[in-house]
């Protein structure tokens, strides 16, 4: 017969042990809240998780050109985010995601009665799995325990705080898609080159199939598994009804279609631009240019996801790095074949030992302790390496050694284009390919600037006073006094005779004539005005300035001819416009230096003058600008090319772009052995025709074929040399000496 006193007592025991159950259980999560297991994320911590979010590089034209990053992330707000990529995320990971409050009940039973087949994890558990400290593989069950219930308590809280657009927001912001792609408009930008809210059906069914495992189902080393993995997360979408029968069956028989950019400092838009930024920031932030943060710390580009806008316009930049690209790579070929069988520092054979030395390879090793022996053992030892060439990148076994020969073989080049009214830099590259060159030649680079220098030296002879209807002997001149002896230029063609106006003498570049001007105002008048077009690099005050012997930056020559352009008003070249920090607040505006650095009347008639280079009538070194390609626009402009060929430049200027191109080798032993290859009409200005021609192309750029803007008032100046034709200038008759050794620019 039964007990009934022992079955009581047993019923007591069930209903005791359930009540104690659910004690402890209470007893536990209450511990859990109050941080006993460790602290839970705040709703401060939850709405801005301490992640490391990437700084992003933005052009003018909205365009993102690179990120600054410890992990590759940037947030994507919800109305940025395309339907496609919130049907397939709900599809793949959380069908009833709008029906429960952050845990599934009805499919934690399910699994469990299926034996734990599946994943039970809402979308809200996903993010507070994020949002918590990763727990390790090798925890024991206890801590996998409390890790769980943080999980769900955070799930919930996330779900009473916040609307499920603000979770679906939150939780692509967090998510690891590979290939150092973390949130969804980094995977975007990386796999399809786009943004969130443009991703197709079948893109976004891919960047979803990912979350389950980034390297398992990685599109780029396994895509028939990723393309598996993609037409899966379609059909759950198809069984979901979120899209139709036609629009799955066109999806999933597409290809993946990436467009793979790997986010590398190294390639990209921009790549040299982006690194001289980098620096620069560096700087910025903690020098008090950028202020510091409400806790007093610098704000960090690597994690505090700011966003740098800059006056870079994307397509003018691709423009620019094409027109490089395409020249360089023929001019390449050309001075190959003109070296063919020889050396260019075969004379100089010292150049590859200073190379060596000033490498990052001999200089660690010096670090280290090595003996010199030792270094040179090792860069004259065999190893495998990839190197540049303009045909794509090549393996090869090569020496250190022999690889500094390889890559001295190089011409170099570099573009700064810029708008003369704002100061605004729209196009900037530093070198012909920044993996492997990684010297920015824009900013960081100053070389003898040969004679686009002389606009500076004729401006200074207007301005006291010289008309460019004077007309000068076309013979040697003689200047002593500095010091060095007495300086006699030539002519680079080695012709003389005849009268030239001073514009006539600039359009030809004609040195005896830069030399009787210099020799009349002075060496320091000249750089008094140079240092009014904002020109930093010190000059010395010698003659030869007048020839262009004085090493400037490209940065600063586009500054100063960007004066001439904007009515004598210098306007400081600026790269940036204002910095925000990630949620969007203003914390930097520039604002570029402005100043009237000369008489409107005179920066008007340098720019008659600059297009007398441009006119096949004057016999201007720029004149091939019409005959060759076909410009019918405005354009001033002046070539440059120093000694022995080593520099070529062009600077070319129309009413709202100033452009400026150098090119030339590592060293100044690098260049062509004749005038008609190595002049800067040879070598630079082909860059810059090419990159104009796009330009005028594109009406959307909105840059003007029309004329330069003249003074308002009648011009105090004269122009107008014609009724001057039956004058005679007399110069005075200088001696000509019988040899010189001086090397001229031209």
């Amino acid at each position: 017969m039964p007990n009934p006193d022992k079955n009581k007592k047993y019923l007591l025991i069930f209903w005791f042990s359930i009540l104690s159950v659910f004690v402890l259980v209470c007893l536990f999560i209450t511990f859990i809240n109050l941080g006993v297991f460790g602290p839970l994320p705040s709703f401060q911590q939850i709405e801005n998780p301490k992640s490391n979010l990437a700084s992003e590089v933005i052009s003018d034209d909205g365009k993102m050109l690179g990120t600054y990053y410890y992990e590759n992330r940037s947030n994507a707000d919800y109305n940025k985010l395309s339907k496609n990529v919130i049907n397939a995320l709900i599809a793949n990971e959380d069908s009833r995601f709008y029906e429960h409050s952050g845990i599934d009940f009805r499919r934690v039973l399910s699994i469990a009665f299926r034996f734990g087949h599946g994943g039970a994890s809402t979308i809200s558990q996903q993010l507070a799995k994020n949002l918590l400290v990763r727990r390790s593989r090798f925890d024991n069950p206890f801590n996998i325990l409390v890790q769980k219930m943080k999980e769900w308590i955070v799930a919930i809280r996330l779900e009473r705080n916040y609307t499920k657009e603000e979770i679906i927001r939150l939780y692509l912001n967090t998510v690891d898609f590979g290939n150092n792609a973390f949130g969804i408009k980094m995977a975007a930008q990386t796999y399809f080159n786009t943004s969130p809210d443009k991703l197709s059906i079948s893109q976004a069914a891919l960047l979803i199939g990912l979350v389950k495992g980034p390297s398992y189902y990685s599109a780029t080393r396994n895509p028939a598994r990723s393309l598996n993995r993609r037409n899966v997360v379609l059909m759950l979408i198809h069984d979901h009804s979120l899209i139709t029968d036609a629009e799955y069956n066109e999806a999933k028989n597409e290809p993946l279609g990436l467009v793979f950019r790997l986010q590398d400092h190294n390639i990209g838009l921009a790549a040299y631009f982006r690194e001289y930024l980098r620096l620069q920031l560096g700087q910025m932030l903690h020098d008090g240019t950028i202020p510091l943060q409400k806790d007093g710390t610098p704000y960090n580009m690597y994690r505090d996801g700011l966003k740098i806008y800059t006056t870079i316009n994307s397509t003018m930049q691709q423009y620019a790095e094409q027109a490089e690209s395409e020249h360089m790579a023929k001019l390449q070929r050309s001075f190959n074949e003109h070296w063919r069988g020889r050396t260019p520092w075969a004379g100089n054979p010292e150049v590859i030992e200073q190379s060596m030395k000033r490498s990052e390879r001999y200089k660690e090793l010096i670090e280290e302790g090595v003996s010199a022996d030792s270094i040179v053992q090792d860069f004259k030892t065999p190893v495998k390496m990839k190197v540049f060439s303009w045909s794509g990148d090549r393996d090869t076994t090569l020496s250190p050694l022999d690889s500094i020969r390889y890559y001295k073989h190089f011409l170099r080049s570099a573009m700064m284009s810029m708008d003369p009214k704002t100061g605004k830099i729209k196009a900037w590259v530093g070198g012909i390919n920044f993996h492997y060159f990684k010297y920015d030649e824009v900013r960081s680079g100053s070389t003898q600037v040969g004679s686009t220098f002389k606009p500076i030296l004729y401006a200074t002879a207007i301005e006291e006073g010289i008309s460019p209807c004077f007309k000068v002997d076309n013979q040697p001149v003689t200047i002593t006094g500095y010091g060095s002896g007495p300086w006699t230029p030539k002519n680079a063609d080695g012709q003389y005779g005849g009268k030239f106006t001073i514009r006539e003498a600039l359009a030809r570049s004609i040195n005896v004539i830069s030399a009787y001007l210099i020799k009349m105002v002075t060496p320091e008048k000249v750089i008094d005005m140079a240092k009014r077009l904002g020109i930093s690099s010190e000059i010395p005050a010698y003659p030869s300035i007048a020839l262009g012997t004085a090493n400037v930056s490209l940065y600063d020559m586009v500054g100063a001819y960007s004066v001439f352009a904007n009515a004598g008003v210098y306007t400081e070249p600026v790269y940036i416009t204002h910095i925000e920090d990630k949620n969007g607040n203003e914390i930097y505006r520039k604002t570029p230096r402005i100043k009237q650095a000369m008489d409107e009347d005179l920066a008007y008639v340098m720019i008659y003058m600059l297009k007398g280079n441009t006119d096949p009538s004057l016999r201007g070194t720029g004149s091939k600008l019409r005959y060759v390609y076909n410009f019918t626009e405005p354009i001033g402009g002046k070539t440059g090319t120093t000694t022995n060929y080593s520099d070529g430049w062009y600077i070319g200027v129309t009413p709202d772009l100033v452009t400026g191109v150098w090119t030339g080798g590592e060293d100044r032993y690098e260049h062509f052995r004749s005038l008609s290859m190595g002049e800067g009409s040879a070598t630079a200005l082909p860059t810059w025709a090419m990159y104009m021609k796009q330009i005028y192309s594109n009406a959307s750029l909105g840059i003007s074929k029309g004329d330069f803007k003249a003074p308002t008032h009648p011009l105090r100046i004269e122009i107008d040399c014609s009724k001057y034709a039956s004058s005679a200038t007399e110069t005075p008759q200088d001696t000509v000496p019988k040899k010189t050794d001086e090397r001229l620019d031209f």
